[in-house]
């Protein structure tokens, strides 16, 4: 087991360094650069000569980039110039993420507690009107863009009926006491239970908007590995044994089809915690998502850097549990 975790961290650290080299050359190749992103228009020759200099960009491009990563290591990023101006990059990100792990929490429990039920039934009444009905729903949430989704839920939700908010984390003229950034958790914690149901109602929109394709994609794999793993032999033993059929579902059922569920769980973990870009972008929810969306509309560079870093490096993390958690719940993974 050791070895296996070993080898997957050395992957893992292998990624992020390609990772690494590939957004310093991408960043430094966009129109206009740093310099003309920090001067404007007003920027001279001469001061865009001098800025330069001062940020090493005057320096051959290993120095750079070797420059680049020891201020990386150290969460040196630089100063943010469009975002939050004159603030550090990594704060940005950092005041950020807890939106970001909000909005994605209850959009993943959203789509477990509704993927993997549905898609057990599905499985179990194959060929049936349900199941027929359940595969063109769950294509549907693949098919329809998330953007899409959000703007339709937006106006008749939130504009047209007037039931939830259209936009925001917590209405405006709420007193809430902020301590860890999560404002459900927090209005929980402090005892202020409007000011948590007021936070809940504004994740209700933008949960179901984001929780959308990681459904689809989790009741499908249910649906297929369960009709798998009951056409299996050590099933049809145990019906032939005379076993209950809720030990067989339990224990040999649902066990053993979970295996797959439990890496796509991660891998929509991954993506979600990475940044729900249009999601936050359409309900104005103050999340990375939204954060990148900013930092590309006003070139803010150092922002974009840590946030795209950051991003990936939650992906790497999350997407490493789940192979130690594989491994753990099926040993033959890690003679893979």
């Amino acid at each position: 087991m050791l070895r296996f975790v070993v080898r997957r961290m050395l992957q893992m650290v292998i990624a992020l360094v390609a990772l690494s080299v590939l957004l310093f050359a991408w960043l430094r190749s966009l129109p206009g650069g740093p310099v003309t992103a920090l001067l404007g228009e007003r920027g001279t020759p001469e001061s865009s000569a001098q800025l330069r200099q001062a940020l090493g960009l005057d320096q051959p491009l290993p120095v750079q980039y070797w420059r680049f990563v020891q201020r990386a290591l150290e969460g040196d990023f630089g100063i943010s110039i469009g975002v939050y101006r004159g603030a550090e990059a990594m704060d940005v990100f950092l005041t950020r993420l807890p939106a970001t792990i909000e909005l994605s929490f209850f959009a993943l429990l959203l789509a477990v507690t509704l993927g993997i039920p549905m898609g057990y039934l599905a499985a179990r009444r194959h060929g049936s009107p349900l199941d027929t009905g359940s595969v063109i729903g769950s294509l549907v949430g693949v098919a329809v863009p998330v953007f899409f989704l959000a703007f339709v839920l937006k106006y008749f939700f939130a504009i047209r009926w007037n039931l939830l908010p259209p936009s925001g984390r917590q209405s405006v003229g709420i007193d809430a006491t902020h301590i860890t950034g999560f404002f459900v958790l927090d209005g929980v914690l402090t005892g202020e239970w409007d000011a948590a149901w007021d936070a809940f109602k504004h994740l209700i929109l933008p949960a179901i908007a984001l929780a959308s394709i990681p459904f689809a994609v989790i009741f499908r794999i249910t649906r297929a590995s369960v009709l798998d793993v009951l056409e299996e032999d050590y099933v049809r033993t145990a019906r032939a044994k005379g076993l209950e059929g809720s030990v067989i579902r339990r224990r040999h059922v649902m066990r053993n089809a979970l295996i797959p569920v439990v890496t796509t769980i991660g891998l929509q973990t991954g993506a979600l915690l990475a940044g729900a870009v249009l999601t936050e972008t359409v309900f104005n929810f103050q999340g990375i998502g939204q954060a990148l969306a900013l930092g590309f509309n006003t070139r803010d560079y150092p922002v974009l850097q840590v946030l795209i870093m950051m991003a990936a490096l939650i992906y790497i993390v999350v997407n490493l549990l789940v192979d130690i958690a594989y491994a753990v719940i099926d040993p033959r993974v890690r003679t893979r």
